[in-house]
C-alpha cells in the first residue's frame, strides 16, 4: 500500500487486465499511429507532387533555388578576406580520393599545357606556362578539403595565389590596373570562370573569393607535383568552397559582369557552395 500526495491510500496489488482488453488496446493505438503516419505521409507526398509541380529555375523548381540563393547570399555575406579557413599540422596531410574524373577523360601532355586567360573586357587571350605559374611567390597551406557528399580530408597544397597572378598579370581589370584584394578598382571584373580544356567541366568564382588569401593556383599536392587524377599540371584549391568547385585541370580563365555558368549549379546545387 502507498500513499498518494492527498495521503489517500492506494492499492498496489491491482488485479492485472484481461489479455483481450490489452490487446485491443494495442490495435487501437496501432490503428491511430498507422493513421498518423499516413496522413504525414500524404501531407509529404502533397508538398513534394506541389514542390515539382512548379516552374524550373536553372535546373531545379523555383522554391529550391530561393532557398539556395539565400544560402548563397549568407555564404558571400560571411566571406571576409581575413576570414580563413583552419590550418593543420603537415603530418596530418593524406591523399584525398579521386571524386570526379569529369574534364579529365582525355590524356594530357603537360609539357604542350598552356593556362589561356581572357582579359576581361579587352577579348585577348594570353597564355601561360606552368614554369610562368611556379615564378610566382609560392604559397604553402594544410587544410581540409570538404565534399559536399559530407566527407573531409586534410590535405597539403603548394601553388601561387590567384590574388598574386592577377596582380602581376592585371587581366581582371578593363583599365589594366592590378586586382589588389584590400583596394579593389572600379572596374575590377565582378566574377571569373574556370573551365577544362576540353570545356566539359567548369566552375564560377565571384572575385572577392578568387581573390581571397588562400586560393590557390595549385601545382603540388603533399609534396609532390598534382598527378593528372588530381588535376595535373594546374589546379583550383579555394578551402572556404565545397570540392565541387575545387576544379582539376584548369585550361581557361576568363572574367564576366555576371555569373558564370558552373558545372553542379546546373545540376541543382548552390551556385556559391560556400561552408
Amino acid at each position: 500500500m502507498t500513499t498518494n500526495p492527498n495521503n489517500a491510500p492506494v492499492p498496489t496489488d491491482s488485479p492485472l487486465r484481461p489479455e483481450a482488453e490489452v490487446l485491443a488496446e494495442a490495435r487501437r493505438r496501432s490503428r491511430r499511429s498507422f493513421i498518423g503516419l499516413g496522413l504525414a505521409g500524404l501531407a509529404g507526398l502533397g508538398t513534394w507532387k506541389w514542390l515539382i509541380s512548379q516552374p524550373d529555375d536553372q535546373g531545379i523548381p523555383h522554391p529550391l533555388r530561393k532557398v539556395l540563393d539565400a544560402n548563397g547570399r549568407l555564404s558571400q555575406a560571411y566571406l571576409k578576406e581575413t576570414r580563413l579557413a583552419p590550418e593543420f599540422a603537415r603530418s596530418r596531410a593524406k591523399e584525398p580520393r579521386v571524386n570526379g574524373r569529369v574534364g579529365l577523360e582525355e590524356a594530357l601532355d603537360p609539357a604542350a599545357w598552356r593556362l589561356l586567360v581572357q582579359g576581361y573586357g579587352s577579348g585577348k587571350t594570353q597564355e601561360f606556362t606552368l614554369a610562368d605559374i611556379q615564378a610566382l611567390p609560392k604559397v604553402e597551406m594544410t587544410t581540409e578539403l570538404k565534399c559536399i557528399e559530407g566527407w573531409s580530408i586534410v590535405v597539403h597544397w603548394a601553388g601561387a595565389r590567384l590574388s598574386d597572378f592577377l596582380a602581376k598579370y592585371p587581366l581582371a581589370t578593363r583599365s589594366g590596373q592590378p586586382a589588389d584584394p584590400l583596394n579593389p578598382p572600379a572596374d575590377l571584373a565582378p566574377y571569373v570562370g574556370m573551365v577544362t580544356p576540353n570545356e566539359k567541366y567548369y566552375v564560377g568564382l565571384d572575385i572577392a573569393s578568387a581573390l581571397h588569401p588562400q586560393t590557390l593556383l595549385c601545382y603540388e599536392m603533399n609534396g609532390q607535383p598534382l598527378t593528372a587524377a588530381h588535376g595535373a599540371p594546374l589546379r583550383l584549391v579555394t578551402p572556404l568552397k565545397y570540392g565541387i568547385k575545387h576544379l582539376k585541370r584548369i585550361g581557361t580563365i576568363a572574367f564576366a559582369d555576371a555569373r558564370p555558368k558552373d558545372y553542379w549549379a546546373e545540376l541543382g546545387y548552390d551556385w556559391d557552395s560556400g561552408h
